[in-house]
């Protein structure tokens, strides 16, 4: 059996790294380009697309044109990573808001019946790195998962192919299973 191959895009992550070991921990080979090299298209090379987090820069819309063009046309399961999830909704019309900084553990209360929380109990213990929140969903997506400070933890489009994540998931355990549930997407 072929290993499914994942397109991994560096938005500036510190943790580049620890996302692709988990990743092909997962049994995927993974290929990172930073978001300035994305290809125009994937021409089946990718079964998926996961976006890594980013510096504040998710406001930038022309800057990131090319990646959310490649993500909206892809035909693959696509999961943006904190700043990566922040770029996705904000491209779709979506607004952020400054909150409370978190950095580490916080917990989460997921929608179990989706797909990508199938290895997770309804509340999950995430690592957060991040002022920026997103407040609702932006029109063709919808919240999954919510916290205390956060309606919109985990966002799911409308056709189920694109997810996001405010947490980072390359961390924590209920992390990797996420990362476990979003990969059966695309096997």
């Amino acid at each position: 059996m072929t290993q499914p191959r994942v397109l991994v895009v560096n938005n500036g992550t510190l943790s580049l790294k620890q996302l692709r070991a988990r990743l092909e921990q997962l049994g995927s080979v993974t290929e990172a380009v930073d978001v300035a090299s994305v290809p125009a298209r994937l021409d089946g090379r990718y079964q998926a697309v996961v976006l890594s987090g980013t510096k504040v820069r998710a406001h930038d819309t022309a800057f990131y044109r090319p990646l959310t063009d490649l993500v909206m046309g892809a035909g693959v399961p696509v999961l943006g990573i904190c700043g990566g999830m922040q770029l996705l909704a904000v491209a779709a019309g979506g607004r952020l808001e400054e909150g409370p900084q978190r950095v580490g553990g916080h917990e989460a209360q997921v929608d179990t019946e989706e797909p990508l929380f199938t290895y997770v109990k309804p509340t999950v213990t995430v690592f957060h790195r991040h002022t920026l929140y997103l407040r609702e969903a932006p029109e063709g997506f919808r919240s999954i998962g919510r916290s205390a400070h956060a309606p919109v933890e985990f966002l799911r489009s409308d056709d189920g192919r694109i997810h996001g994540s405010q947490a980072h998931l390359e961390f924590r355990s209920d992390g990797l299973e996420i990362l476990r549930g979003f990969a059966r997407l695309y096997r």
